[in-house]
């Protein structure tokens, strides 16, 4: 019989392969379906499909790590990245920027004609970057802290209102914004190259690591803060740090695949339906799962519809809120039949 340290071990074995399955597909898939017969020295797989695919990836790894620390920090298995408002505050950074100028082939202003694409690519990951964390911070004012979390979590819900509005009231204002926000808002790993690949990878190590390291908290925050002080944990600086860890995963996912949605949330419900642990395996376990997630509607939204492309937000949501649904229903059919 397996012990729980063997069934945790094997589901990171199962998952690193299914990882690389889908790493060998995802550089198949095109806006022609599969093709299997392009070499691995064709541009066509170099400089689109393996970035593509491996961004894919790492944006949802990313997102799965900062569910699962949301979901352990607020004790809430609804939690999400987005709780604290950095998704709003993303979208109001890129809105902001576009603004100044145009994406996509419309004309820039006069004073900036002379920014390349690349530089102004490079302005749009920063501004949605900065927008993530601005309102992190906007949050964390608003709550006076992290010392009560009920009182966190209705002041990120408050920034992400207040935030999106000026979003929506930006865009309606400015109409040529639209299409650009369109493509942010719904998600796209169009744009990644290998510059955000070095990025993501540089940056989910760094933000495991911290994770890993004060697991413990979590675990006794998960028995409650009494427990918890109990055991001589310093709970607010130690919350502090792993929500500005959290932060940073979700700023720097959203600033290169734009809003992702149901990842975050579904990628820690997986985990937790299938392995008993603690959080510094469960972490990785739900980094691995989130990567595989968005790593898997990536491809399908490539494929799917080709030669026309889906947007992988939109699939995500379909097929996470297709799970909380399924999940939902089961848990009343159990509480039915136990009654």
């Amino acid at each position: 019989m397996n012990t729980p340290q063997q069934h945790t071990r094997t589901w990171v074995v199962v998952l690193c392969a299914v990882t690389l399955g889908l790493w060998l597909l995802g550089l198949a898939a095109g806006s022609r379906g599969f093709e299997f017969d392009l070499a691995w020295t064709d541009p066509i797989v170099q400089d689109i499909r393996l970035p593509r695919t491996l961004g894919a990836w790492l944006a949802g790894a990313l997102l799965g790590l900062a569910g699962a620390l949301a979901q352990g920090l607020f004790r809430n298995p609804l939690a999400d990245p987005y709780l604290l408002g950095s998704a709003s505050g993303a979208a109001l950074g890129v809105a902001l920027t576009l603004a100044l100028g145009a994406w996509g082939g419309a004309q820039l202003p006069v004073d900036i004609q002379w920014v390349g694409p690349w530089a102004w690519r490079l302005g749009l990951t920063g501004a949605a970057f900065a927008g993530a964390w601005g309102a992190v911070l906007l949050t964390l004012l608003l709550a006076r802290g992290v010392q009560h979390t009920l009182r966190l979590l209705l002041a990120g819900v408050v920034v992400g209102v207040v935030l999106g509005a000026f979003t929506s009231l930006l865009s309606a204002t400015q109409p040529q914004l639209l299409p650009a926000m369109q493509s942010f808002l719904l998600g796209n790993t169009g744009m990644v190259n290998g510059a955000s690949c070095v990025l993501m990878a540089c940056v989910l190590l760094l933000c495991w690591l911290p994770s890993w390291r004060l697991s413990a908290l979590l675990d006794g925050l998960s028995l409650g803060e009494d427990t918890a002080k109990s055991l001589g944990l310093r709970i607010a600086p130690l919350r502090m740090l792993l929500l500005a860890v959290m932060a940073l995963c979700t700023a720097t996912a959203v600033s290169q695949t734009g809003l992702i949605a149901f990842v975050g949330l579904v990628a820690p419900h997986l985990v937790r339906s299938r392995v008993r642990a603690r959080f510094a395996m469960s972490s990785l376990l739900s980094a691995l799962t989130g990567g595989v997630l968005l790593c898997l509607a990536d491809m399908l939204a490539r494929t799917v519809m080709a030669p026309q492309e889906l947007p992988v937000g939109v699939l995500t949501a379909v097929m996470g809120g297709a799970y909380l649904m399924w999940r939902l229903r089961s848990h009343s059919s159990h509480e039915s039949e136990q009654a």
